[in-house]
């Protein structure tokens, strides 16, 4: 069974840095990436890396400070963000994929709270 686990969510000041991680339960996956759902807002897009070439592919209002890698194994992957802003307060959630369609398997989901 897959398992996707975030970690290292928490509550920050505007401007600071927080970097989230995702554990996928052993195994590689084609796709990796996170998204975000804000209180009363639909869960959007937020960030993505692919396992085929290390591209990487990120929100418009996370470009220039958020950073989306992996480790070596590609089981793994993680979201550094820095600047943060009070409209970043949201649940974050890791998913991941095997193909280039929809997003097949999504953890629980890690809080991020920016205070202003």
């Amino acid at each position: 069974q897959v398992q996707l686990v975030e970690s290292g969510g928490g509550l920050v000041q505007a401007g600071g840095s927080l970097r989230l991680s995702c554990a996928a339960s052993g195994r590689a996956f084609g796709r990796m990436g996170w998204f975000r759902q804000a209180p009363g807002k639909e869960r959007e897009f937020v960030a993505a890396i692919s396992r085929n070439d290390g591209s990487t592919y990120n929100a418009d209002a996370v470009k220039g400070r958020f950073t989306i890698s992996r480790n070596n194994a590609w089981n793994t992957v993680y979201l550094q963000m820095n600047s943060l802003k009070p409209e970043d307060t949201a649940v974050y959630y890791c998913a991941a994929t095997d193909g280039v369609g929809s997003w097949d398997y999504w953890g629980q989901g890690t809080q991020v709270t920016v205070s202003s």
